[in-house]
């Protein structure tokens, strides 16, 4: 009888963890087939195409704890595809900054404008994050002034 009771503890606290971890979207823009956008990087992404995946199960192309979303926008054609705009949505096990509920951005050497956004709830990777599409416009704003009174000083 107290096998029995200890076998059903095991199963019981098994499916208590399993049901714990989280799930996220996962998808790729330059997984898209040409014309299609249903990762969301022209327009918005759309939570019926998708179905959130559990962070730690097979199906996951890297375990995680918590799920990010990562923008990458060139200022001419994007790298391989001649699109100038990539999403990646996935799940993460490392932040850069070690948080979550951020958004980190920045510019790489090439000009191409990177922003990755982590959090930590279910599915929490379908949107944007209120004010990721703001620093977008201040950072285009001051790389156009920039550049700007650069070419004016000439």
């Amino acid at each position: 009888m107290t096998t029995l009771i200890r076998m059903a503890i095991l199963l019981l606290s098994l499916a208590v963890c399993g049901s714990l971890a989280i799930r996220c979207y996962q998808c790729s823009s330059d997984q898209d087939r040409k014309g299609h956008d249903s990762c969301g990087a022209y327009k918005r992404f759309n939570r019926t195409e998708h179905i959130s995946i559990e962070c730690n199960s097979d199906e996951s192309h890297m375990p995680g704890s918590f799920c990010m979303k990562v923008v990458q926008q060139g200022p001419r054609g994007f790298i391989w595809d001649g699109r100038w705009r990539q999403v990646i949505r996935r799940c993460a096990s490392v932040s850069d900054t070690g948080v979550t509920g951020v958004c980190n951005w920045g510019v790489y050497e090439n000009g191409v404008y990177w922003e990755e956004c982590y959090c930590s709830s279910d599915a929490c990777n379908a949107g944007s994050i209120p004010g990721v599409h703001k620093s977008l416009q201040l950072l285009l704003g001051v790389v156009l002034i920039v550049g700007a009174s650069a070419i004016i000083r000439k």
